[in-house]
């Protein structure tokens, strides 16, 4: 059977297409028109995708800073004696009744789900956990009293009863009239207290203390030198006067840090638990104390936002379960500016020998092979190569030429922001070589040229015009760069990040930045509070919440970073055409 002659085809005969659809298809392929849809789309997913995740963190780690309402019921599991429960109810999940009677649980065999619920209960000090998993249909008689009363302590958790007594300035005060205005008086003076002695300890001795090593090293040095035959008498005598005046005023604090601690331990409240047991709360290890149940939504609201803004401007406890992250924060933004300082030079010189200076030849092109190479190296690799040349090599030799009295406790030979900011300058660096040539590779030839005919150096041409045109793409190596150090972990877990550092390595101690400190990391302390917490359903918000302000952490670097791009590219579009 002969074709029909409007199709030219097999894919013609197939789809009944006549030629001019056949031609305008090809036509519209080769036009590019559907590769844009297609990356339109995939960015749209994208987007969408980052969406969801970032709902899902909010979902799940806001609910941490919400003063959740206080039940008080009974828990009647069969064949066994009721016991009084006050407890916020976190989550409720179905569970196979299957699942619950192999765990022992008396279950109904006529039931296939059961309504489980995770409670906190609080009192860790006196239940040893504060987190259960209940039947919910035994739980039974709720009732939301409004004056059930969440006890937030520096230590042991919350504690969850009724408050019975306040003792504030030596007097007793039990009227339930009042007795909030008592606490919230009481409350206020522990406040004012906690932050002078916080204050006094971390930096007013602290201060001391700095400058009493300082000393004991500049004394340790003399030794040495006395060793080889130098003796400075008048240099150790100054020494031993300011260790002195230091001794002096180190006692002065210590005497007014003491008087302060006895002051805040003068008062404290009388609280009782659900089932009648009372105990005593001195005021300095109680943070607050509040009414969830007779709190209205605005009030809520409110605490919800104290509570967020402590959790991003406060140090952790409780072994990072409570607290804040505020010292991660610093230290992730504090190690990925630093990183930024060292990659940018040495990726844009690199990028300027490769593509302006080098000749294009076998091993040029070998080059550029290792460098794309080296983007894939795990960053565990380069911890360890960070370890062993950085820390290890780098550090011992400036410890064994600089700062021989320290021995053997090291200073640089040792892990510290400085070298984790170099470690991850390394992991980065050929995202910015690679996005550096490729915006060289884009500046037409012509205005070289130009730049060269009027009498401009290579030199001045490549600084007053090459890298000025190519500074957008230098900075999209940037944000790749800031993107992909924010985030990592393994390799600073053997250069220089711990789970609690004592000290910022910025503070109001002379040199004011302290490379060879080691510091705390958003990523590392989710791994910590995820994976190492022996507290893991109290864990369980924060991992959320941290996860989300690392993600904000980094898209504020990222944007900022944009920004500057988007100046820089308007500044010099004009030059391009």
């Amino acid at each position: 059977m002969a074709k029909p002659k409007h199709l030219n085809s097999d894919a013609g005969t197939a789809l009944n297409l006549s030629s001019d659809d056949v031609t305008s298809v090809r036509a519209y392929v080769k036009s590019g028109s559907p590769w844009v849809w297609m990356t339109a789309a995939a960015i749209a997913a994208s987007a969408v995708i980052v969406v969801c995740l970032m709902v899902l963190l909010m979902v799940r780690g806001l609910p941490h800073f919400w003063p959740a309402d206080v039940v008080v019921a009974k828990y009647e599991q069969p064949n066994e004696a009721s016991v009084p429960v006050m407890a916020e109810i976190r989550e409720t999940e179905e569970v196979l009744s299957s699942r619950l009677k192999s765990a022992g649980l008396p279950v109904s065999e006529d039931k296939f789900f059961y309504d489980r619920s995770l409670i906190k209960v609080g009192n860790r000090d006196i239940l040893g956990s504060d987190f259960r998993y209940v039947i919910d249909e035994w739980l039974v008689d709720r009732r939301y009293p409004e004056n059930a009363a969440v006890f937030e302590r520096l230590e042991w958790g919350n504690f969850h009863g009724y408050l019975r007594a306040v003792t504030v300035g030596g007097k007793r005060v039990e009227d339930p009239d009042t007795l909030w205005q008592s606490y919230d008086k009481a409350q206020r003076i522990a406040t004012d207290l906690r932050e002078r002695i916080h204050h006094i300890e971390y930096s007013e001795i602290g201060a001391v203390n700095y400058a009493l090593e300082k000393l004991r090293l500049q004394d340790k040095a003399l030794q040495l030198n006395a060793e080889n035959g130098s003796v400075d008498a008048e240099k150790a005598a100054e020494i031993q006067s300011k260790r002195e005046q230091l001794n002096a005023r180190y006692n002065e604090l210590s005497s007014e840090l003491d008087a302060l601690y006895r002051e805040i331990n003068k008062d404290s409240v009388e609280a009782e638990t659900v089932t009648g047991q009372k105990i005593s709360i001195p005021m300095a290890k109680l943070v607050r104390a509040y009414l969830p149940n007779d709190m209205s939504f605005v009030a809520k609201l409110g605490f919800m936002l104290t509570k967020i803004y402590e959790f991003v401007s406060e140090p952790p406890r409780e072994a990072n379960t409570e607290g804040g992250i505020a010292p991660a924060i610093f230290g992730t933004v504090m190690m990925t500016l630093i990183m930024s300082v060292f990659v940018m030079p040495f990726g844009v010189v690199a990028a300027l020998y490769l593509r302006e200076y080098a000749r294009q030849g076998v091993i040029t092109r070998s080059i550029r092979i290792a460098v794309n190479n080296l983007a894939g190296v795990p960053s565990i690799v380069f911890g360890m190569f960070g370890l062993g040349f950085f820390v290890y090599f780098v550090g011992g030799t400036i410890d064994d030429l600089f700062y021989p009295e320290a021995a053997p406790q090291p200073v640089f030979g040792t892990g510290g922001i400085l070298w984790a900011s170099l470690t991850l300058a390394l992991l980065t660096l050929p995202v910015v070589i690679v996005a550096t040539e490729e915006g060289l590779a884009r500046i037409p030839r012509s205005l070289r040229e130009a730049s060269l005919a009027l009498g401009a150096t290579k030199a001045e041409t490549l600084w007053r015009v090459v890298l000025p045109m190519a500074s957008p793409a230098i900075m999209t190596g940037l944000i790749l760069a800031i993107a992909r150090a924010a985030g990592e972990v393994a390799p600073l877990m053997l250069v220089g990040v711990v789970k609690l550092a004592p000290s910022l390595p910025l503070d109001g101690n002379i040199p004011f930045i302290h490379l060879e400190r080691k510091f705390m990391h958003l990523g590392f302390h989710i791994y910590d509070v995820g994976f190492q917490s022996p507290n893991v359903e109290a864990a369980r918000p924060l991992v959320y919440a941290t996860s989300l302000l690392l993600v904000f952490v980094v898209m504020t670097l990222n944007l900022s970073a944009v920004f500057i791009r988007n100046r820089l590219r308007e500044r010099y579009k004009s030059l391009e055409h």
